[in-house]
């Protein structure tokens, strides 16, 4: 045979992309070329192959006087990365005859070492999602992957450490066949949360820790205001852990963002993400981009908690960015090399001090800020960002009496418990009415006025209050989502006036 065709598979964004490797080998002198667009490091891989090919005890393509193509389709796709090595090793020995198998409906993955040695990749999980969407029976992936790889059902998946033990197994000309059973499917095993910081321990602070709760159970973004050395940071660590477990749906989401992005630690992501970019970040780092676009911090807090400590001293341009997130729960992002739109459902939690120096609520200690230092402070954070932060607390001063001692406040565990009571009122209510949402946050206009009606006399409350802040209008409805979700935290089936009351104290100042 001098033509062969295997497969194999590539990131593409956020998805994986099936690669079709054809190989041909003609007579004449030794060339080894590789087309369809290939970057540096596939370029680079003529080298690997053939090297890890006489390291198994097979003839290495250099030592012939052959003219080999290797053509990667389809060939309008840039090619990049280590993923197609395994792919080019077994098509050159199959068109020159080394080895027979028939590779039809079998995905091959898997950088080779200079030894033979195949070595872990990166978005394993969602290239084996897009093999069995497309209906390949088999995967091939490294060792190191094949836990990933398993959380697909109804596909084998075969775990691989060298190409010499892969061509033992398939070459039914082999005199000695090695033995390869699939991986048993992954299962999800939950890990016991055990919080770093508790909220019984956090002293003070009742008016933040409400919020943080309302803020948990609805979906809602929030920011905490107040002097340096008040509990905002450990405030905002503490609260991830109020948040429901995720999904098994949430969790392959998670964890093929995650391996795409070479974040990844273990096989799985099964606790709540939670991102806390310095303020030093760039725009790209944290929106995502790039030449060719990659995710950033928005993306990768999706599913989970995007805390933005010192929020005012990010660059203007970050902030102003998170408007499309944090109305449209996504992030469009346009190059000259290509567009994508990465999912960017998170709930932001913003941190930042009253002034500059900090100091300007303090009793204790005096502002030094200028009067112009203050008003380019707050120029830093837009009408439209502020309206989009459903939630504002403040975080003053604690009395030192207060500080000693253990701490007597409720525990993370029992406001979880209140958290995870009000998110299934939610997710029955919803389920009634046939929407494919969760959470209050995530409601329209349409389905306040179907699925949260305001009794007269409590619309008349919020249309004189709303009128004597001047709410814009999406304030206006985000203030009736707040006071669902606080309802919801009551089990109180309608939005009483207490609750409309206690929404509207949220509201920035």
């Amino acid at each position: 045979m001098e033509f062969s065709r295997v497969y194999t598979a590539q990131p593409s964004l956020l998805n994986g992309h099936i690669i079709t490797i054809e190989v041909d080998i003609s007579n004449g002198l030794h060339a080894f070329n590789v087309v369809g667009l290939p970057d540096k490091a596939v370029e680079e891989s003529k080298d690997r192959v053939s090297s890890a090919i006489k390291n198994s005890g097979l003839k290495s393509p250099k030592s012939k006087n052959q003219k080999i193509v290797v053509s990667l389709s389809p060939a309008e796709i840039k090619k990049e990365g280590p993923y197609f090595d395994v792919g080019i090793a077994l098509a050159y020995l199959l068109s020159s005859g080394d080895i027979l198998f028939d590779p039809e409906r079998k995905l091959f993955l898997g950088e080779l070492a200079l030894n033979g040695d195949i070595r872990p990749l990166r978005g394993v999980l969602p290239l084996v999602q897009e093999a069995k969407r497309a209906g390949f029976t088999e995967v091939y992936v490294p060792k190191q992957n094949a836990r990933e790889a398993a959380l697909v059902s109804d596909i084998n998946i075969f775990a691989i450490s060298t190409l010499s033990e892969l061509l033992q197994y398939l070459d039914i000309q082999a005199k000695e066949k090695m033995p390869l059973t699939p991986e048993k499917k992954t299962n999800i095993v939950y890990t016991t949360r055990v919080p770093a910081i508790d909220f019984r321990d956090i002293k003070g602070q009742e008016t933040a820790k409400r919020g943080l709760e309302i803020a948990a159970a609805g979906g809602h973004n929030i920011a905490m205001y107040g002097p340096p050395g008040t509990g905002k940071t450990m405030l905002a660590r503490a609260f991830s852990f109020l948040l429901p477990d995720m999904t098994e749906e949430e969790i392959f989401e998670m964890t093929s963002i995650h391996s795409i992005a070479g974040t990844l630690s273990g096989d799985l992501i099964t606790e709540v993400p939670f991102r806390a970019p310095h303020h030093t970040s760039s725009y790209v780092s944290i929106i995502g981009g790039g030449t060719i676009p990659k995710p950033g911090e928005v993306t990768l807090a999706h599913r989970g908690v995007l805390f933005l400590d010192e929020f005012p001293e990010f660059d203007k341009r970050v902030i102003e960015s998170l408007r499309q997130p944090l109305e449209d729960k996504i992030v469009s992002i346009s190059r000259a090399k290509g567009s994508a739109v990465f999912p960017s459902h998170f709930l932001l939690v913003a941190a930042l001090n009253p002034c500059p120096c900090g100091n300007k609520t303090a009793k204790q200690k005096t502002c030094i800020c200028r009067p112009n230092d203050l008003a380019r402070y707050e120029r830093k954070l837009s009408g439209p960002i502020v309206d989009r932060i459903d939630i504002w607390v403040p975080v003053g001063e604690i009395e030192y009496e207060k500080l000693a001692g253990v701490g007597t406040a409720e525990s993370t565990d029992v406001i979880r418990l209140r958290v995870q009571a009000a998110r299934e009122s939610q997710r029955t209510r919803f389920a009634k009415a046939n929407r494919a949402i969760t959470k209050n946050s995530e409601m329209n206009a349409k389905d306040l006025a179907l699925l949260s009606p305001l009794a007269s006399t409590v619309e008349t409350l919020l249309n004189r209050s709303a009128e004597k802040l001047k709410l814009s209008a999406r304030a206006y409805h985000r203030v009736i989502k707040l006071a669902r979700t606080i309802a919801d935290l009551d089990a109180s089936d309608a939005i009483n006036d207490k609750h409309i009351l206690e929404a509207l104290q949220y509201r920035p100042k």
